[in-house]
């Protein structure tokens, strides 16, 4: 089955050009020029990854993007003309899976939707992860620690997850960057550190627990004993 995209961008003449490179790669695409349609249609669970442009009329794309991470973690790739870096950072802590600020070329785009619909499908066991007291829910996006609900950023659930998934093996900087944030991440690996003590203030400081182990000269891993 092709995958399906859904493209929500309100100038019909460059989703027009989207969803023609798409299609001629194989994707079987949709589009809606309208904030509230675009949610509606993204809604229905019919496709595996969006295309989410920022400015549309009706719903912004930020405002998209939030009442779907109520329902769905569809991937989505935010579109658009802004470029700075807290417009970036609020795209990705809201839900986003990647960020791409036009003009950009088809060629990485098309690079872009591959490295994030292979990360989904890395991810499409929906089986809930646990460690200590830990419970992790990927269908839900919710975690928990005894049952008490733990509020992460897009960034942090995926790096728990992937260390949840990977339970009980030391995994290095470079392997995370590479599954957690992409294979085109092109900052400095202490970018896993900054994540690491984020996750550990909010779930090791707060419920004392020593649920993420530092391997030193390695990386990082989650055991069961605590």
């Amino acid at each position: 089955m092709k995958p399906r995209i859904l493209i929500i961008e309100d100038e019909e003449k460059f989703a027009r050009f989207v969803e023609m490179e798409l299609t001629y790669e194989g994707y079987e695409v949709s589009k809606a020029h309208h904030g509230r349609m675009g949610l509606e249609m993204a809604e229905s669970g019919d496709y595996d990854l969006v295309l989410l442009d920022v400015m549309l009329p009706g719903l912004s794309g930020m405002e998209v993007l939030r009442r779907l991470r109520r329902t769905s973690s569809v991937p989505v790739i935010m579109l658009t003309a802004r470029d700075s870096v807290m417009d970036k950072v609020s795209g990705l802590d809201s839900g986003a899976d990647d960020y791409i600020t036009k003009p950009f070329a088809i060629e990485e785009l098309l690079a872009r939707i591959r490295n994030v619909l292979r990360k989904a499908g890395l991810r499409s066991d929906t089986r809930v992860l646990k460690a200590q007291d830990v419970t992790l829910d990927p269908g839900s996006r919710q975690v928990a620690v005894g049952g008490v609900p733990v509020e992460l950023t897009k960034r942090e659930f995926d790096l728990l997850q992937y260390l949840l998934e990977n339970k009980g093996i030391v995994l290095s900087r470079e392997n995370i960057l590479e599954k957690v944030w992409g294979y085109d991440f092109e900052g400095e690996t202490n970018a896993v550190d900054v994540y690491i003590r984020f996750l550990r203030s909010k779930i090791d400081e707060a419920f004392d627990l020593k649920l993420i182990s530092t391997v030193r000269g390695v990386g990082y891993v989650i055991r069961d004993e605590k």
